[in-house]
């Protein structure tokens, strides 16, 4: 055993050492974020890791975050819950991740609601606009997207003030991305004293959509919106096309170039919501940063890479303005975070975790999304 001489010499080592804390997550070189998404067959996925990386990579290029660059780990998840959360118990407890970041899928962000919350680790703008991650806020959630509750107020609102149409129909996957689709549509629809013509239900991560199909042909709705990922839409748009169901076909933000690509010329004419601004013609000081970024990295510009690309930087200021750098402090920052990024505002308080809230419309034309304001040209 030491003597009293011994552990006096012992404590005032221990006390003259330089003081240090450790958060996980946070080394003196690296902060790294955890990513889970469907890299392996989703176009989306892999734009938004494009997007945050070229970010990233432009803000460890500059000397990092208070020196420490950031790293961002990927794994895939097949756009599978189960393998979401299997991954972030990963990210959580052997990669010791300070964040998550960027995951795509409302299914996904439902399922690892619990985790994040029992691990208090802040779960940072993924791609979904589900209410479920939204209300009643959780302390450890940020969106920066608008929901699909708002896209769909737009977009019902367009439709009946533009076009008279009051008879609107919903395609839809059956999960937790269809479920807040369709609460968005019939909040809408109710606000106007309307109901739903025609509810077309489809399984999640399959492309079996004739049913749905069959069940709005019958209800002949006059407007359809759409409220799916790329592949099951596109094949929607193939079929209704094929069996000359021609009503207006509306759908909410779910990587347009993605949907373009799977649906080919049945795309023609479709009004998608974006939650972000068009990179194909706004002028916004953003955009042209972002397609200045995009020509160096020779990646096409999207609006899913523009929408990680304003994530990354929105949660980069807010590591900025963390000192020190913890998870509850990154928490208290975003909860009272404003920021002004390149024309658009952010914004988070304690009783609104959503940065942004704006929707603006575009319409597929000769194969490219334009920006349109309204509906009355678009007959």
């Amino acid at each position: 055993m030491l003597k009293a001489k011994q552990w006096g010499v012992a404590l005032l080592i221990l006390l003259s050492a330089p003081f240090s804390w450790a958060e996980d997550g946070v080394t003196e070189k690296e902060i790294l974020i955890g990513m889970s998404n469907a890299q392996a067959t989703s176009e989306n996925a892999r734009m938004l890791r494009e997007g945050a990386t070229v970010y990233f990579n432009r803000v460890n290029a500059a000397g990092g975050i208070q020196g420490r660059r950031i790293k961002l780990i990927v794994y895939d998840d097949a756009y599978q819950p189960l393998k979401a959360v299997e991954n972030t118990r990963k990210f959580i407890e052997e990669d010791k991740v300070f964040a998550l970041f960027g995951y795509l899928g409302s299914p996904n962000s439902a399922a690892v609601v619990p985790i994040v919350t029992r691990a208090r680790i802040p779960y940072l703008f993924p791609l979904t606009g589900a209410e479920i991650i939204r209300n009643p806020v959780n302390r450890y959630i940020f969106n920066l997207r608008a929901s699909y509750a708002d896209e769909m107020e737009v977009l019902v609102e367009r439709l009946v003030q533009d076009l008279q149409i009051k008879k609107i129909g919903i395609f839809a996957q059956d999960d937790a991305m269809g479920e807040a689709g369709r609460a968005g549509l019939l909040r809408a629809l109710h606000k106007r004293n309307l109901k739903l013509f025609g509810d077309g239900k489809f399984e999640r991560n399959t492309v079996d959509v004739d049913a749905a199909l069959e069940t709005l042909m019958k209800a002949n709705p006059e407007a359809v919106i759409l409220a799916g990922t790329f592949r099951p839409s596109g094949a929607f748009l193939k079929k209704a096309k094929a069996r000359g169901f021609f009503p207006k076909l509306l759908h909410v933000s779910a990587g347009t170039t993605a949907l373009m690509h799977e649906a080919g010329n049945a795309a023609e004419g479709l009004i998608v919501t974006q939650t972000v601004p068009n990179p194909n013609d706004s002028l916004l000081p953003i955009v042209k940063e972002f397609l200045t970024e995009m020509k160096s990295a020779r990646l096409a510009p999207d609006p899913m890479r523009l929408e990680s690309y304003l994530s990354a930087k929105v949660m980069v200021e807010a590591l900025k303005r963390t000192a020190p750098l913890t998870r509850e402090g990154l928490i208290a920052t975003l909860e009272n975070f404003k920021m002004e990024a390149g024309g658009l505002e952010v914004a988070f308080s304690p009783a609104d975790h959503q940065g942004l809230h704006q929707v603006f419309l575009t319409k597929i034309e000769n194969g490219r999304a334009i920006t349109i304001h309204d509906l009355k040209e678009q007959r």
